[in-house]
């Protein structure tokens, strides 16, 4: 009886060294693709026709990789109007343009008298993508 005890024992710990060993891996996951969100400082809701909005943009980013690529592209569902990067950069709708820095100054002007929208996206190069909205009513 005492023998087998002792051979159930030594089974028993046998199997439980086995499962802990065949549970480790010895590859490295390696987090690449952080979440992030555009945060924007309060904007200005009303326009003038010829009026600019300033926008002012940071990039939140939830943690930092090296090979992370950021992009900016914007559409504009209603009214007409232009939308500049602070280094001049004049987006045309649906064009991809890579944005450099996680602080930036967008800039909108008004080229109609109706309501305005513009969706801006920001997306990395994992494919994740975050939309802003930023809308704009005629002042007179």
């Amino acid at each position: 009886m005492r023998k087998f005890k002792r051979l159930l024992t030594t089974i028993t710990v046998l199997a439980a060294l086995a499962l802990l060993v065949g549970a480790c891996d010895d590859t490295l996951d390696v987090f690449q693709a952080y979440s992030f969100d555009l945060v924007t400082m309060p904007v200005q809701e009303s326009l003038r026709e010829g009026e600019t909005a300033e926008i002012r943009c940071t990039l939140a980013k939830e943690g930092e990789y090296k090979n992370a690529d950021f992009f900016i592209r914007m559409f504009q569902p209603d009214g007409e109007g232009e939308l500049k990067m602070d280094n001049g950069t004049v987006f045309l709708p649906n064009d991809l343009y890579p944005l450099e820095k996680t602080e930036f100054w967008l800039y909108y002007t008004s080229h109609c008298s109706d309501q305005q929208t513009i969706d801006v996206y920001i997306q990395d190069n994992f494919g994740q993508v975050v939309q802003k909205t930023f809308s704009f009513q005629n002042k007179e």
